[in-house]
């Protein structure tokens, strides 16, 4: 027991220092509460997320993930802090009741009872153990962190941003103020329960604390009892100030992060705040600030241990670029803190931004770079390895949306997707009329010819339009032909899902494209989808539940799967070496591993397994709209880094080697990306080609040479269509997107060029080409100036050029993209303009969704011709691509 002074002096030290940590953590609660509402539901079936945030935490599953060892001596601290939350109690409670001399209250708490004797004897043990423990575990991660050349905590690739914070090694010191911490408060305890012993008698039941004692001077025993005391409970009391703003805290916030999970897999994105119907203009989409993040991500900024390994995973750090997820949530705590450091906590009262001041920096000044923002894949790899369950992509996607619906900030390759999904109801921006094509020579029926079939095939742009991909659709149809399966396809009632749109940030037009495809299904009532692509089979059956539409959703590799179990399909094993890249969208967002492995294991002699696979698969880097855009700066691509790794995996073998895919945008990455070059004798194929191939065998049937390649070169664009209004980017990049609707694709394949490193002057063909693609009035006059980027909004009311302000248009000049071979050989047809000078083109508006036109073809006003067709003018050849410029983004404000 403590002496009366002192007993006093701790009293109030007690009521100080808790009366500074209580409004720490009050004040704490108002800077996460500053977060938006979020659209999903957090607290519903309370129970069960209490049971799931108790069996988690106590657990630490998702600590040891990826990670064992350190996890283990994570646990080591865990486990003793949540014990000693007792211990403290206890011990204090020591230094205030009297106990007979020699006998412990702990040790003697009624005295008779055996029962509670053998709990004092167990709770004793305990806290000497893990005394023992969390010392051990303390020390290991110190020289983890800081000792050990494999540390990766603390590293960043050069072109990361961090935060001034971070900069000025807070990160660093805020670690070494918890260690000793920790270090000086169960030391302390050590200490105390050492010097206790050396006055009493060893104890049995305190292993660590006994060996301890044999230290101790008997005549200074009982001043090291009192400074053990002092030592131990003053020290928990004094960092309670500082605890709110430590990475500490993540030992209370991690619980309330998985009390708060989200419920919806990774793959499903949440509903952004607008208004579809009334196309009313809302004042912030997505989020520009901190407060216009949700606040369970605001939550997330406290939960972090900064453990880095979402980065670690995260394909765009892996590739040398800007993005790190690990970073994001750094620099989200770093600004969070200064903000409340406005304020000192002795005033006890709150910061400007806890009292709803906004705060004064936008996300891109300090959280993550605008190029970061747009390296991000969506792969998921970062949500799913986080041990707090963070949501660092929602935070991007998010970004992403403010840039594009508010601030129309976006890579200038994107113009293109978005203004074929707007008027061709596909990003390659091919005539909506040919979406049927791919299926030329096959026995496929739509819906209208069999309007119940068992199954119904969601098909996908790219099995319609690429021609890589049109291989896949065609070998899924003959199997189901062969197998006999009641199917049917939408033809030209599909459209796009959206996914592309939907994950550049452009909600809106996700919402056109999603509810087109919900009435359709809702009208169809299908039994079963069955989708080839990853991206729309997530769409339709998961992201499609927000906006009313449910269905039984199902990947062709899954039904194919079910179709050789039940023997409908009998393939052939071949002798070729095969091994399965897992598409992050097939997988780790929508869980399928096991059907594409179990069918290729019996179709080749060897199936090895890529070191990173299932939930640990690196990605192919097409998804979160990368396919329709140039990769930002880093080391190398996120392709040639896989195809790397699949290179490697199948070296060893002997004869035919397949990568196998279960994605039209994974197979298109890898095999165009620079490193398949030098590995011709790798073959790239779906799941469905292998299978068609094996069952072929099977059958003693040829396998016949594939007519996809023919289909693209009939994919001619309907020419009475109008051109597409130019989407809000700079006008002089217009001239770098990828060809529209109305341009003629390139035979004999509509495939993605190779990378090339971009030369510092352009040739002269590829300025034959840009010159080409962007007619001017003057072929030799400078690219117009740069105009005022606008707010994207959609579009009200259709005003001709006569009714627009001549300011308006001034500003809103778009170079026309030039005539096509088929414009050109059709030009009899049409009338040619009486003006020489080009049509101006009106800025990018997604259409109102009232409209019930059912292909989204724009009419041109009459004051507003085609461009008359110059047969004259060169034309570049197939292979000759316009040189992309570096987007450069515009400074946030």
């Amino acid at each position: 027991m403590l002496p009366f002074p002192q007993k006093i002096a701790f009293l109030i030290f007690a009521i100080v220092t808790l009366a500074l940590g209580l409004q720490g953590f009050y004040r704490l609660y108002l800077r996460i509460r500053r977060g938006t509402a979020d659209p999903e539901p957090r607290f519903n079936n309370l129970l069960r997320r209490l049971v799931y945030a108790l069996t988690t935490t106590l657990t630490q599953q998702r600590t040891f993930k990826k990670r064992p060892a350190i996890g283990l001596f994570h646990s080591f601290i865990f486990y003793g802090f949540v014990f000693y939350g007792l211990v403290n109690l206890v011990d204090a409670a020591e230094g205030y009741i009297l106990v007979p001399s020699g006998i412990s209250f702990s040790s003697n708490l009624f005295g008779l009872a055996v029962a509670i004797v053998l709990v004092i004897a167990a709770y004793k043990l305990f806290a000497d153990i893990l005394s023992f423990l969390v010392l051990l575990g303390v020390i290991a991660l110190v020289i983890r962190r800081f000792a050990l050349s494999s540390r990766r905590d603390f590293r960043f690739n050069p072109r990361t941003l961090l935060h001034p914070d971070v900069l000025r090694s807070k990160i660093p010191t805020d670690s070494l103020i918890v260690s000793a911490f920790i270090l000086f408060h169960v030391g302390s305890r050590a200490i105390g329960a050492a010097a206790k012993i050396a006055i009493e008698d060893p104890d049995k039941f305190q292993p660590f604390a006994t060996l301890l004692s044999h230290l101790v001077n008997p005549a200074h025993a009982e001043a090291l009892r009192i400074f053990g005391y002092w030592g131990a409970l003053g020290s928990v009391l004094a960092f309670l100030a500082y605890f709110p703003y430590t990475k500490h805290i993540h030992i209370f916030m991690a619980p309330a992060k998985y009390l708060v999970a989200r419920e919806p897999t990774t793959g499903v994105l949440p509903l952004a705040a607008i208004d579809i119907d009334t196309e009313a203009d809302t004042k912030t989409i997505g989020a520009n600030k901190l407060e216009d993040l949700a606040w369970p991500r605001l939550l997330d900024a406290y939960a972090c241990i900064q453990c880095n390994r979402c980065q670690d995973v995260c394909p765009a750090t892996a590739t040398g670029k800007s993005l790190s997820p690990a970073a994001l949530e750094i620099n989200k705590r770093m600004e969070l803190n200064d903000l409340a450091s406005q304020q000192t906590p002795f005033t006890f009262t709150a910061a400007p931004f806890e009292k709803n001041t906004p705060s004064p920096n936008p996300l891109l000044q300090f959280a993550l770079s605008p190029e970061a923002a747009w390296a991000c894949t969506t792969c998921g790899a970062c949500m799913e390895v986080c041990p707090t369950q963070n949501e660092q992509m929602l935070d991007i996607i998010d970004i992403r949306r403010n840039q594009v619906m508010i601030e129309g900030e976006f890579p200038s390759q994107l113009q293109s997707a978005f203004r074929g999904m707007e008027r061709a109801q596909n990003p390659w921006g091919i005539n909506h009329e040919q979406r049927l094509a791919w299926a030329d020579g096959l026995n496929v029926k739509t819906t209208d010819e069999n309007p119940t079939p068992d199954v119904l095939y969601w098909v996908g742009c790219a099995a319609s339009y690429d021609p890589q991909a049109q291989k896949t659709a065609r070998a899924f149809v003959e199997l189901l032909n062969h197998a006999d399966v009641n199917f049917a396809v939408l033809g030209k009632k599909e459209c796009c899902t959206g996914d592309s749109a939907r994950r550049a940030g452009n909600e809106y037009l996700y919402r056109q494209l999603a509810d087109k495809n919900v009435s359709t299904l809702n009208t169809v009532k299908p039994k079963l989808v069955v989708a080839s692509c990853p991206h729309c089979m997530n769409s339709i059956g998961h992201e499609y539940k927000q906006i009313g539409g449910d269905y039984k959703v199902m990947h062709h590799t899954e039904y194919l799967e079910t179709l050789v179990a039940n023997k409908k399909l009998t393939p052939t094993r071949s002798e070729a070496t095969i091994t399965y890249h897992d598409p992050c969208y097939l997988g780790r967002h929508n869980g399928v591993y096991e059907a594409p492995r179990n069918l290729l294991h019996i179709l080749g002699n060897a199936t090895p397994e890529l070191p990173r696979n299932r939930e640990n698969a690196f990605c192919c880097g097409a998804g979160g709209a990368q396919f329709w855009k140039e990769e930002e700066e880093g080391n190398e691509r996120i392709s040639d880094n896989r195809f790397r790794e699949a290179q490697q995996t199948l070296a060893p073998a002997a004869g035919e080697k397949v990568l196998a895919v279960g994605c039209p945008f994974c197979k298109s990455m890898l095999g165009s990306t620079p490193g398949k070059a030098n590995s011709e004798d790798i073959a790239i194929k779906d799941v469905a080609e292998l299978l068609l191939e094996g069952v072929r065998r099977s059958k003693g049937l040829t396998t016949p040479t594939p007519k996809s390649e023919s289909i693209a070169t009939t994919v001619v664009p309907d020419i009475s269509e109008s051109p597409a209004p130019a989407s809000p980017v700079v006008a002089s990049q217009a001239a770098e997107t990828i060809p529209t609707e109305t341009t003629l694709p390139e035979p004999p394949s509509v495939e993605r060029k190779k990378w090339q490193p971009k030369s510092a002057i352009p040739t002269q063909h590829a300025e034959q080409s840009s010159a080409t693609v962007a007619i001017t009035p003057t072929p030799a006059s400078p690219s117009p100036a740069v105009p005022e980027r606008k707010k994207w909004q959609p579009k009200t009311t259709a005003l001709t050029h006569e009714q627009q302000p001549a300011q308006q248009q001034a500003s809103e000049i778009i170079a026309a993209p030039s005539p096509t071979v088929a414009e050109a050989q059709s030009a009899p047809a049409l009338q040619p303009p009486t003006s020489a000078s080009p049509t101006e083109r009106k800025k990018w508006q997604p259409k109102s969704p009232s409209s019930n036109s059912p292909t989204p073809s724009v009419t041109p006003p009459e004051s507003a011709p085609l461009p008359a067709a110059e047969p004259e003018a060169p034309t570049p050849p197939a292979d000759a691509a316009p040189a992309r410029k570096k987007w450069t983004p515009k400074k946030p404000t």
